[in-house]
């Protein structure tokens, strides 16, 4: 009741294309689901290993494509004025910075991942500090390692900020918000969204959904922001968002047949065969997958490996990517 079902053929794309991809994920020891939506129909769905078409798994990073339509959203509301609005002016408590480019840090740096903050992987005492659930704070205890604007630097806490601006700017929490503006409009039922020490919720992951309810969001943005005929996310920020600001600057350039990775507002970007893709990506190997020439969303959630971050869990994760993006590389043009 929450799709309108069809087949491959029916939407004109090769069964067997398909059911290789879905004989492939048969395969993998932690993926949890597999959705592949096409001209706003689902045309394929399994479910393996731990997996049910009603369990909420938790996205890990792809919550930040959500934080950022919900930072689109405050802004076509009035609850802030423009991208350009800088960090500092929605944290009072932080009354001095010791390094003045601090001052300079804007809501699109964040969004771009350009505000010169560094990823917290890169350093034991960064991490604990992203753990620690009190992120205020470490505005001015992270240093800065580039100029913002300047250099594409993967940071959860930015992520987490972003959160935090949107609660303070709209009056509520961030999943309250979500529900009220977003959510409800698409008929999701949210499961848990961890939260900080002071109960903002995690911008840069935690967010539990359905595989279903994945799609649902991934169909918004190939809408161009329109769900069942009405504007849920402006178009333009759609738009915004899913431009290309950063190309192969990330951790990674390629994974299986995704090239030329980049980033927009919280969205991936990358080519894999004849197609342009965007995905909000998730540790683990949670996907939003759109692939916009197609009308086109493939949705993976998977064992989400939380705060396993080692060989063995980017092993897993990347199984599921290139699984992913062979796909798409094997679709012809339309």
């Amino acid at each position: 009741d929450d799709w309108n079902v069809s087949t491959p053929e029916e939407q004109e794309l090769d069964p067997m294309l398909v059911a290789e991809m879905y004989h492939n994920a048969a395969e993998f020891e932690t993926i949890y689901s597999l959705l592949v939506v096409k001209n706003g129909h689902l045309i394929a769905e399994g479910y393996f290993n731990e997996g049910s078409v009603d369990q909420k798994d938790r996205l890990q990073s792809v919550t930040k494509s959500f934080t950022s339509a919900l930072v689109g959203i405050a802004l076509e509301e009035g609850c802030l004025s423009s991208v350009d609005q800088e960090l500092l002016d929605f944290f009072p408590e932080v009354a001095k910075v010791s390094d003045p480019r601090k001052e300079q840090v804007t809501i699109r740096h964040m969004l771009e991942m350009r505000a010169g903050y560094p990823n917290e992987e890169t350093h034991p005492d960064l991490w604990a500090g992203l753990l620690s659930g009190h992120y205020p704070p470490l505005i001015e205890a992270f240093p800065l390692v580039s100029d913002p604007g300047t250099r594409f630097h993967y940071s959860n806490l930015t992520s987490n900020w972003l959160g935090i601006i949107v609660d303070r700017a709209c009056g509520m929490n961030l999943k309250a918000y979500a529900e009220k503006r977003l959510f409800a409009s698409l008929d999701v039922e949210a499961g848990e969204w961890g939260h900080d020490a002071q109960g903002h919720n995690n911008g840069c992951g935690d967010l539990h959904l359905t595989p279903r309810d994945a799609a649902k969001f991934g169909q918004l943005y190939l809408d161009d922001g329109v769900y069942r005929g009405r504007q849920i996310v402006p178009a333009d920020w759609v738009r915004d968002s899913l431009q290309t600001y950063s190309v192969n600057e990330a951790f990674v350039r390629s994974v299986g047949d995704f090239r030329d990775i980049g980033y927009g507002y919280h969205w991936w970007s990358a080519e894999s065969g004849e197609h342009h893709v965007n995905f909000a990506w998730g540790h683990g190997g949670q996907l939003i997958v759109l692939v916009d020439e197609l009308d086109m969303v493939i949705v993976t959630t998977s064992y989400p490996f939380w705060l396993e971050h080692n060989d063995q869990s980017w092993k897993h994760e990347k199984a599921i990517i290139t699984m992913v993006s062979e796909f798409v590389s094997s679709l012809p043009s339309q």
